[in-house]
Protein backbone atom coordinates (compact mmCIF):
# COMPACT_ATOMS: atom_id res chain seq x y z
CA UNK A 1 0.00 0.00 0.00
CA UNK A 2 1.34 3.24 -0.93
CA UNK A 3 0.52 6.61 0.78
CA UNK A 4 0.51 10.17 -0.16
CA UNK A 5 0.03 12.67 1.71
CA UNK A 6 -3.57 14.80 1.10
CA UNK A 7 -2.78 18.10 2.40
CA UNK A 8 0.14 18.66 0.55
CA UNK A 9 -1.08 20.20 -2.41
CA UNK A 10 1.33 21.46 -5.63
CA UNK A 11 2.12 24.51 -4.13
CA UNK A 12 2.95 23.69 -1.07
CA UNK A 13 5.84 20.91 -2.70
CA UNK A 14 8.58 23.20 -3.77
CA UNK A 15 11.13 21.25 -4.76
CA UNK A 16 10.07 17.93 -3.12
CA UNK A 17 10.74 14.64 -5.04
CA UNK A 18 7.96 12.58 -5.89
CA UNK A 19 9.41 9.44 -4.64
CA UNK A 20 9.40 10.81 -1.02
CA UNK A 21 5.75 11.33 -1.32
CA UNK A 22 5.24 7.44 -2.38
CA UNK A 23 7.15 6.06 0.42
CA UNK A 24 4.96 3.33 2.47
CA UNK A 25 3.55 4.26 5.35
CA UNK A 26 4.69 3.08 8.69
CA UNK A 27 1.94 1.15 9.47
CA UNK A 28 2.59 -0.94 6.36
CA UNK A 29 5.95 -1.35 6.45
CA UNK A 30 5.83 -4.78 7.80
CA UNK A 31 3.54 -5.53 5.20
CA UNK A 32 6.24 -4.12 2.34
CA UNK A 33 9.31 -5.61 4.01
CA UNK A 34 9.33 -9.11 3.18
CA UNK A 35 11.97 -11.29 2.27
CA UNK A 36 11.04 -10.71 -1.42
CA UNK A 37 10.61 -7.12 -1.14
CA UNK A 38 13.42 -5.88 1.19
CA UNK A 39 15.49 -4.90 -2.05
CA UNK A 40 12.61 -2.44 -3.50
CA UNK A 41 12.86 -0.68 -0.13
CA UNK A 42 16.52 -0.26 -0.72
CA UNK A 43 15.99 0.70 -4.27
CA UNK A 44 13.56 3.09 -2.95
CA UNK A 45 15.67 4.72 -0.10
CA UNK A 46 18.53 5.28 -2.65
CA UNK A 47 16.76 6.79 -5.32
CA UNK A 48 15.13 9.48 -2.50
CA UNK A 49 18.40 9.99 -1.11
CA UNK A 50 20.24 11.18 -4.20
CA UNK A 51 16.80 12.92 -4.92
CA UNK A 52 17.59 14.57 -2.04
CA UNK A 53 21.21 15.62 -2.88
CA UNK A 54 20.21 17.08 -5.79
CA UNK A 55 17.41 19.03 -4.29
CA UNK A 56 20.29 20.30 -2.17
CA UNK A 57 21.77 21.80 -4.51
CA UNK A 58 20.22 24.75 -5.74
CA UNK A 59 19.81 25.83 -9.72
CA UNK A 60 21.83 28.47 -8.35
CA UNK A 61 25.01 26.52 -6.49
CA UNK A 62 24.21 24.35 -9.83
CA UNK A 63 25.82 27.49 -12.31
CA UNK A 64 28.56 29.19 -10.45
CA UNK A 65 31.08 27.45 -12.63
CA UNK A 66 32.43 30.79 -14.52
CA UNK A 67 31.99 31.25 -18.25
CA UNK A 68 35.22 31.40 -20.75
CA UNK A 69 33.19 35.28 -21.46
CA UNK A 70 33.69 35.43 -17.85
CA UNK A 71 37.16 34.57 -17.16
CA UNK A 72 38.55 36.66 -20.39
CA UNK A 73 40.58 39.35 -19.82
CA UNK A 74 39.38 43.21 -20.41
CA UNK A 75 41.26 44.47 -22.91
CA UNK A 76 41.89 47.91 -23.01
CA UNK A 77 41.43 49.71 -26.81
CA UNK A 78 45.28 51.20 -26.46
CA UNK A 79 46.16 47.44 -26.59
CA UNK A 80 45.00 46.17 -29.53
CA UNK A 81 47.23 45.91 -32.09
CA UNK A 82 47.51 47.82 -35.42
CA UNK A 83 45.04 46.69 -38.04
CA UNK A 84 42.90 48.04 -41.09
CA UNK A 85 40.36 49.09 -38.75
CA UNK A 86 42.44 49.98 -36.02
CA UNK A 87 45.61 51.86 -35.02
CA UNK A 88 47.39 51.29 -31.91
CA UNK A 89 47.56 54.15 -29.70
CA UNK A 90 50.18 54.44 -26.67
CA UNK A 91 49.20 53.51 -23.45
CA UNK A 92 47.53 56.42 -20.63
CA UNK A 93 50.70 57.94 -19.61
CA UNK A 94 49.89 57.06 -15.97
CA UNK A 95 48.93 53.18 -16.54
CA UNK A 96 51.40 50.85 -14.89
CA UNK A 97 51.69 47.21 -13.95
CA UNK A 98 54.05 46.15 -11.56
CA UNK A 99 56.86 43.48 -13.28
CA UNK A 100 56.76 40.01 -11.92
CA UNK A 101 60.54 38.36 -11.36
CA UNK A 102 61.64 34.70 -10.74
CA UNK A 103 65.24 35.13 -9.24
CA UNK A 104 65.84 31.37 -10.37
CA UNK A 105 69.18 30.94 -13.19
CA UNK A 106 68.28 29.61 -16.53
CA UNK A 107 71.06 28.83 -18.86
CA UNK A 108 73.72 31.71 -18.77
CA UNK A 109 70.94 34.34 -17.06
CA UNK A 110 70.33 35.86 -14.00
CA UNK A 111 66.32 35.30 -13.73
CA UNK A 112 63.50 36.12 -15.72
CA UNK A 113 60.40 38.98 -15.41
CA UNK A 114 57.09 38.81 -17.37
CA UNK A 115 58.21 43.12 -17.66
CA UNK A 116 54.52 44.81 -17.42
CA UNK A 117 52.56 41.73 -16.39
CA UNK A 118 51.14 41.08 -19.37
CA UNK A 119 47.32 39.30 -19.46
CA UNK A 120 48.57 35.84 -19.78
CA UNK A 121 51.75 34.90 -18.26
CA UNK A 122 54.67 34.23 -20.34
CA UNK A 123 57.09 31.86 -19.37
CA UNK A 124 60.83 30.49 -20.29
CA UNK A 125 62.68 27.01 -20.56
CA UNK A 126 66.44 26.29 -21.40
CA UNK A 127 67.49 23.27 -23.13
CA UNK A 128 71.52 22.78 -22.45
CA UNK A 129 71.72 20.10 -25.39
CA UNK A 130 70.50 22.49 -28.20
CA UNK A 131 71.51 25.60 -27.00
CA UNK A 132 68.02 26.93 -26.95
CA UNK A 133 65.91 29.49 -24.75
CA UNK A 134 62.24 28.60 -25.62
CA UNK A 135 60.08 31.78 -24.60
CA UNK A 136 56.44 31.87 -24.11
CA UNK A 137 54.79 35.36 -24.00
CA UNK A 138 51.79 38.07 -24.32
CA UNK A 139 52.19 41.52 -24.11
CA UNK A 140 50.85 44.27 -26.17
CA UNK A 141 54.34 45.97 -27.42
CA UNK A 142 57.59 46.40 -26.20
CA UNK A 143 56.87 50.23 -27.29
CA UNK A 144 55.65 53.46 -26.16
CA UNK A 145 56.03 54.49 -22.86
CA UNK A 146 55.61 51.26 -21.40
CA UNK A 147 56.38 47.03 -22.19
CA UNK A 148 54.92 44.20 -21.67
CA UNK A 149 57.09 41.05 -22.63
CA UNK A 150 59.08 37.92 -21.20
CA UNK A 151 62.67 39.48 -20.53
CA UNK A 152 65.56 36.80 -19.33
CA UNK A 153 68.07 39.05 -17.72
CA UNK A 154 71.64 39.69 -16.09
CA UNK A 155 72.85 42.31 -14.18
CA UNK A 156 75.95 43.90 -16.25
CA UNK A 157 78.15 47.05 -15.94
CA UNK A 158 80.58 48.44 -17.91
CA UNK A 159 80.40 47.21 -22.20
CA UNK A 160 78.81 44.72 -23.32
CA UNK A 161 78.14 42.15 -26.41
CA UNK A 162 75.25 39.92 -27.20
CA UNK A 163 74.47 37.90 -30.04
CA UNK A 164 71.96 35.33 -30.75
CA UNK A 165 70.30 33.27 -33.33
CA UNK A 166 66.34 33.56 -33.49
CA UNK A 167 63.37 31.70 -35.23
CA UNK A 168 59.50 31.60 -34.62
CA UNK A 169 58.24 28.30 -34.40
CA UNK A 170 54.42 29.70 -34.77
CA UNK A 171 54.26 30.15 -38.25
CA UNK A 172 50.94 31.74 -37.97
CA UNK A 173 51.87 34.39 -35.32
CA UNK A 174 51.03 38.14 -35.62
CA UNK A 175 53.90 39.45 -37.99
CA UNK A 176 54.73 42.15 -35.90
CA UNK A 177 55.74 39.93 -32.60
CA UNK A 178 59.45 40.30 -31.64
CA UNK A 179 62.59 38.93 -29.95
CA UNK A 180 64.62 41.59 -28.48
CA UNK A 181 67.94 41.66 -27.71
CA UNK A 182 67.69 44.76 -24.98
CA UNK A 183 69.94 46.75 -22.15
CA UNK A 184 67.61 48.54 -19.72
CA UNK A 185 68.67 50.34 -16.63
CA UNK A 186 65.61 48.29 -14.31
CA UNK A 187 62.57 45.80 -14.70
CA UNK A 188 59.76 48.62 -14.56
CA UNK A 189 57.46 48.84 -17.60
CA UNK A 190 59.29 52.32 -18.45
CA UNK A 191 62.29 52.00 -17.51
CA UNK A 192 65.37 53.45 -20.54
CA UNK A 193 66.43 51.26 -22.82
CA UNK A 194 68.40 50.24 -25.71
CA UNK A 195 66.89 47.23 -27.94
CA UNK A 196 67.37 45.49 -30.82
CA UNK A 197 64.04 44.17 -32.25
CA UNK A 198 63.39 41.22 -34.47
CA UNK A 199 60.04 40.81 -36.09
CA UNK A 200 58.12 37.95 -37.34
CA UNK A 201 57.54 39.66 -40.44
CA UNK A 202 61.38 39.86 -40.86
CA UNK A 203 61.88 43.29 -40.13
CA UNK A 204 65.24 44.30 -38.06
CA UNK A 205 65.27 47.42 -35.92
CA UNK A 206 67.13 49.78 -33.34
CA UNK A 207 65.45 51.27 -30.89
CA UNK A 208 65.84 53.49 -27.77
CA UNK A 209 64.33 55.67 -24.90
CA UNK A 210 62.08 55.97 -22.16
CA UNK A 211 58.97 56.81 -24.85
CA UNK A 212 60.13 55.32 -28.27
CA UNK A 213 57.91 56.32 -31.35
CA UNK A 214 60.16 55.31 -33.76
CA UNK A 215 63.14 52.92 -34.47
CA UNK A 216 66.58 54.43 -35.12
CA UNK A 217 67.49 51.87 -38.44
CA UNK A 218 65.56 49.05 -40.01
CA UNK A 219 66.08 46.83 -41.98
CA UNK A 220 62.63 45.54 -43.41
CA UNK A 221 63.29 41.65 -44.14
CA UNK A 222 59.74 41.00 -45.00
CA UNK A 223 59.79 42.87 -48.17
CA UNK A 224 62.54 40.78 -49.37
CA UNK A 225 61.77 37.32 -48.25
CA UNK A 226 64.89 37.88 -46.31
CA UNK A 227 65.35 36.52 -41.99
CA UNK A 228 68.37 37.33 -40.61
CA UNK A 229 70.28 34.32 -39.10
CA UNK A 230 71.51 35.76 -36.34
CA UNK A 231 71.77 39.22 -34.88
CA UNK A 232 72.96 41.18 -31.89
CA UNK A 233 73.98 44.24 -29.94
CA UNK A 234 77.14 45.80 -28.65
CA UNK A 235 77.26 48.43 -25.81
CA UNK A 236 80.52 50.69 -26.07
CA UNK A 237 81.15 52.84 -23.82
CA UNK A 238 77.49 55.00 -23.96
CA UNK A 239 77.67 53.70 -27.54
CA UNK A 240 75.35 50.86 -28.96
CA UNK A 241 75.20 49.16 -32.24
CA UNK A 242 73.65 46.34 -33.85
CA UNK A 243 75.10 43.32 -35.88
CA UNK A 244 73.55 41.50 -38.23
CA UNK A 245 74.20 37.74 -40.39
CA UNK A 246 71.18 37.56 -42.92
CA UNK A 247 72.49 34.22 -44.31
CA UNK A 248 75.54 33.03 -42.28
CA UNK A 249 77.87 35.40 -43.10
CA UNK A 250 80.29 37.35 -40.41
CA UNK A 251 78.37 39.58 -38.45
CA UNK A 252 78.88 43.50 -39.72
CA UNK A 253 77.38 46.59 -37.85
CA UNK A 254 74.01 47.62 -39.30
CA UNK A 255 74.44 51.80 -39.22
CA UNK A 256 76.24 53.93 -36.67
CA UNK A 257 76.16 53.32 -33.09
CA UNK A 258 73.33 55.55 -31.17
CA UNK A 259 74.42 57.23 -27.55
CA UNK A 260 73.02 56.61 -24.52
CA UNK A 261 73.88 56.35 -20.95
CA UNK A 262 72.90 53.80 -18.45
CA UNK A 263 74.28 53.25 -15.00
CA UNK A 264 75.45 50.77 -13.51
CA UNK A 265 74.45 47.85 -12.83
CA UNK A 266 71.76 47.59 -15.34
CA UNK A 267 70.32 44.39 -17.23
CA UNK A 268 70.88 42.63 -20.22
CA UNK A 269 69.21 39.96 -21.96
CA UNK A 270 66.68 38.59 -24.68
CA UNK A 271 62.99 38.76 -24.50
CA UNK A 272 60.10 37.95 -26.89
CA UNK A 273 56.81 39.97 -27.07
CA UNK A 274 53.42 38.41 -28.85
CA UNK A 275 52.50 41.81 -29.77
CA UNK A 276 48.98 40.20 -28.35
CA UNK A 277 48.05 41.62 -25.25
CA UNK A 278 46.74 38.47 -23.82
CA UNK A 279 47.27 35.86 -26.38
CA UNK A 280 51.08 34.20 -25.95
CA UNK A 281 53.49 33.03 -28.30
CA UNK A 282 56.71 31.16 -28.75
CA UNK A 283 59.76 32.66 -30.01
CA UNK A 284 62.89 30.13 -29.80
CA UNK A 285 66.98 31.96 -29.18
CA UNK A 286 69.55 29.81 -29.46
CA UNK A 287 73.69 29.94 -30.09
CA UNK A 288 73.36 32.79 -27.31
CA UNK A 289 76.71 34.45 -26.51
CA UNK A 290 77.39 36.99 -23.50
CA UNK A 291 80.46 38.81 -22.76
CA UNK A 292 81.45 41.54 -20.59
CA UNK A 293 83.14 43.59 -23.29
CA UNK A 294 82.51 45.06 -26.51
CA UNK A 295 83.70 43.91 -30.22
CA UNK A 296 82.91 40.22 -29.26
CA UNK A 297 79.77 40.17 -31.02
CA UNK A 298 79.63 37.03 -33.38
Amino acid sequence: MWYREPQLGVNNLGAVPACLLQFPAMENLSEVVTPGRCWRVLVVVTICAAALAGCAQSPAAQNTAPSATQNAPVIPDWALPGSPAHKQVPPPADFHRATTTDNTPIGIFEGQSDVGSALAPGSASYDSATRQYTINSAGYNIWYSRDEFRYLWKKMSGDVSLAADVTFPNANGYGDRKVVLIIRQSLDDDAKEAMLGEHGAGMIHLARGEFIQDMQYRFTGGLTGVHAKRVGIEKRGDQIAIFISLEGEPMHQFGPPITMHFDAPFYVGIGFCSHLPATVDTAVVSNVLLENKAGKVR
